[in-house]
């Protein structure tokens, strides 16, 4: 089994022009972006401009990785919450146990589900107010 912990940076629309930033200045390479527009289950009431925001990217920085997202919509950042701890597993099961296990006295922030990225991801702030997002990453 495989658990590992990576920053996720979230911001009001400006994850496209922070990923070209960090594309030439670190030389990050995209491995995988999701616009809102491609999530399924999107309300039709998303304008085009909201629709090309960045739900969910996976970037390659050296021998690590950073995710990136925009807040949907017109959506503020709270302090402590622009960039959280992504930990990733390879197993679903180890995921929802890692994610149950800090929702305990805490917050759910997102429901744990199967995405279009992920087949298991939830986000939640544990009890001492850190957030986490639980990402399941399978390879094929």
């Amino acid at each position: 089994m495989m658990v590992k912990l990576t920053p996720y940076i979230t911001l009001e629309g400006r994850a496209k022009e922070a990923i070209q930033l960090y594309e030439e200045t670190l030389g990050a390479e995209i491995i995988s972006i999701f616009t809102y527009g491609e999530m399924p289950d999107m309300p039709n009431t998303f304008t085009d401009e909201l629709k090309s925001l960045v739900a969910h990217a996976k970037l390659k920085v050296g021998e690590t990785e950073l995710m990136l997202s925009d807040a949907p919509g017109d959506s503020t950042i709270e302090n402590g919450k622009r960039v959280t701890i992504c930990i990733t597993t390879n197993e679903v099961e180890k995921s929802k146990q890692i994610y149950e296990t800090l929702r305990q006295d805490g917050q759910v922030n997102m429901p744990f589900k199967e995405e279009p990225f992920s087949p298991g991801f939830g986000d939640v702030t544990d009890k001492f107010g850190v957030t986490f997002q639980i990402y399941t990453e399978i390879e094929e």
